[in-house]
């Protein structure tokens, strides 16, 4: 586990899909859960730095798919934590839909995931009792019901998959894996508005410290 700024961490050693850990005095969080098999080494790493399972209060999941939630259940047991979602993720987190494709017939690799009750939904207006105050951003494209959130104070935006960050370059995400991608380039010049000096992504390494310059030099090349 490596600390990005004060009580800000990410995982390390997972195969794909970043997974942070937001640390209060009342107990953590943790964002996305990453792909099969990264439920255990997130438990370990949680245990090497002095915390119990059971100290984790809450899950958040900025989407719904394999590479996000794919660690989830073993977590989910190990702490009993809460699940929050949007409530069009809910459904396909709880197994009673499939992973939304794409309208052309081209559909995620893997259909579903594994079930697990979601406990709370949240969407654009609700603030998260994390971090002195956790803003909840809806951010759809890539997913129906995807989500990013926004910590004023420290300027700290978690933007999930709807900007990667690759061989230190902000790209799109991937299309075969984006229900709407001009939807999703909405939610990308959406966000540009908030002027974020640090940017944690579902993939890729953060950025800290002039954020914002690079979100713009991206958008500029997208031209939007």
């Amino acid at each position: 586990m490596q600390q990005i700024v004060p009580n800000v961490y990410t995982f390390t050693g997972l195969i794909m899909g970043r997974v942070y850990l937001l640390q209060d005095d009342e107990g953590l969080t943790i964002v996305d859960s990453g792909m099969s098999g990264a439920g255990e080494k997130i438990l370990a790493q949680l245990q090497a730095a002095g915390h119990q399972p059971t100290n984790v209060k809450r899950i958040l999941l900025t989407h719904v798919h394999p590479d996000h939630v794919g660690g989830l259940k073993p977590l989910h047991e190990a702490t009993g934590a809460e699940v929050w979602c949007h409530p069009k993720e809910k459904p396909v987190m709880e197994g009673d839909i499939p992973v939304p494709g794409k309208p052309d017939g081209l559909r995620f690799p893997t259909p579903s995931v594994v079930p697990v009750p979601v406990s709370h939904t949240t969407a654009e207006g609700d603030t998260l009792p994390v971090l002195g105050g956790l803003q909840v951003i809806d951010t759809p494209g890539h997913a129906p019901g995807h989500i990013s959130f926004w910590q004023p104070e420290q300027r700290l935006l978690i933007v999930g998959d709807v900007i990667f960050n690759v061989f230190n370059r902000m790209t799109l995400p991937l299309p075969m894996a984006t229900v709407d991608m001009e939807e999703n380039k909405r939610s990308v010049k959406k966000l540009q508005g908030l002027q974020p000096q640090m940017m944690l992504f579902g993939h890729g390494p953060v950025v800290v410290g002039q954020a914002s310059a690079r979100l713009d030099a991206f958008i500029q090349r997208l031209g939007l």
